[in-house]
């Protein structure tokens, strides 16, 4: 039989409330405020809210919020019951492939703004080129007849 792992709750007087709960979780599972919004199709002010307890989300919302999350309906309701799991320092999978995602994109931009200047430059290098080849280094000269 395989050595269990060691994991320990996540618990602090934030757990008291929904939104301290929500919030709690989110942070244990290394979303962000727009991640989790965009994932259950709510704006972010809306998660915002709720994290601060001025308004509550539907019960369908709340299921959705446990899933993305890895917590119980239940224990984000009222506290009890599977609550975010902090292993050991490593973040989780979901988490993990969001800033796999997020790198990936800054990567491709990265490509795209090196190709942007790289095209800049070569311009800037041909105007220079055609300017040397017409003899007109210094620009246009004053008081010549």
């Amino acid at each position: 039989m395989p050595a269990r792992e060691n994991y320990h709750r996540m618990t602090d007087s934030s757990d008291d409330t929904l939104g301290g709960r929500l919030s709690a979780a989110r942070d244990a599972s290394g979303l962000s405020l727009a991640d989790v919004a965009n994932r259950i199709g709510v704006k972010r002010e809306s998660l915002l809210a709720w994290e601060a307890d001025r308004a509550e989300p539907r019960p369908s919302s709340l299921i959705d919020l446990a899933g993305i999350l890895g917590v119980s309906p239940m224990w984000l309701m009222t506290g009890v019951g599977s609550g975010p799991i902090q292993e050991s320092g490593d973040l989780p999978l979901e988490a993990l492939k969001l800033d796999l995602q997020r790198l990936t994109e800054a990567h491709l931009e990265t490509g795209r703004l090196i190709e942007k200047i790289a095209r800049q430059i070569e311009t800037y290098e041909e105007k220079d080129e055609r300017r040397r080849k017409s003899g007109d280094l210094d620009g246009p000269v004053m008081g010549r007849a």
